[in-house]
């Protein structure tokens, strides 16, 4: 792995596939000029956060409908992630990642944790998906989540042991005030969970939040690309829409797993067998 990646921050219309489409070409033409290699947009990019029960109406497969044409033709340009609501072959309907590459479209990924708690309500929406792996793409292996997942360290760790290169979390974060800190913290809180994973998986760990408003709710943006050390790379702005690049490279890995051997130490036979000792416990 070793290439550029573009992170673009950007705002959705709710329920306007076509719109959103365009607004992402924008941004991909913008990053094939600065020959990025990989572009990441935000959860559910292609349809808005928002959508509740048009979920149906702007579910899509991962083949080559009509709309992704354009996504199709730049793909053998660059390496396209987006996320929006995927049908599947037996109806279900999920929050999804979907990957254009070389002329192709695939599922890359299916929300394994919607959330349904506080002000979340997915659940209602979305089936849950049943598979974490890397894709294996021609710049890297792309390990890929989506939001909520990010906060169940396990899936993190699965990914990390499935040889991810990067790890990528498509977000769509609304802004929650608290404390009387001028930082916000729900930024601060986010970074220092990246920083965590980047350094405890010896991986990189890319960021991509979205911006706007939905409903009465603000996303707040900051996306950002960790290295495997620990150290950010690049942020974006807050609250504002932004298109961001950060080299990734191969030796930053190899280096980062040389110099501090905890994750080529670690053992996930240990992990599975004390965890299944655990549930037996737990279960009598």
């Amino acid at each position: 792995m070793n290439c550029t990646i573009a992170v673009a921050q950007i705002d959705s219309v709710v329920g306007d596939v076509k719109k959103n489409i365009s607004h992402h070409l924008t941004f991909i033409k913008k990053a094939i000029a600065k020959k990025a290699k990989i572009i990441v947009f935000p959860e559910l990019s292609l349809t808005g956060y928002s959508v509740k029960d048009l979920n149906w109406d702007v579910a899509l497969r991962p083949e080559p409908h009509t709309l992704f044409a354009d996504f199709l033709k730049l793909s053998k340009k660059i390496t396209i992630i987006v996320g929006g609501v995927e049908e599947s072959e037996n109806f279900g309907i999920y929050n999804s990642a979907f990957l254009f590459e070389d002329g192709k479209v695939h599922s890359a990924h299916k929300k394994i944790y919607p959330p349904t708690y506080g002000m979340f309500e997915e659940m209602r929406y979305f089936n849950q998906g049943k598979d974490v792996r890397v894709f294996k793409s021609k710049y890297g292996n792309l390990g890929i989540l989506i939001c909520e997942d990010m906060w169940h360290a396990s899936l993190p760790y699965i990914l990390a042991h499935d040889n991810a290169d990067v790890i990528i979390s498509l977000t769509a974060s609304p802004t929650r005030l608290s404390g009387s800190s001028e930082k916000l913290t729900v930024a601060e809180v986010n970074h220092e969970q990246h920083r965590a994973y980047a350094r405890l998986l010896s991986t990189y760990v890319v960021f991509v939040n979205r911006v706007g408003y939905e409903d009465g709710v603000n996303f707040w943006g900051g996306s950002q690309v960790v290295d495997p050390s620990g150290s950010p790379l690049v942020t974006a702005k807050l609250f504002q829409e932004d298109l961001i690049f950060a080299t990734l490279d191969e030796n930053s890995i190899r280096r980062a797993r040389r110099f501090s051997r905890h994750f080529i130490d670690d053992s996930p036979e240990f992990t599975i067998t004390h965890l299944k000792k655990s549930l037996m416990r737990r279960d009598k």
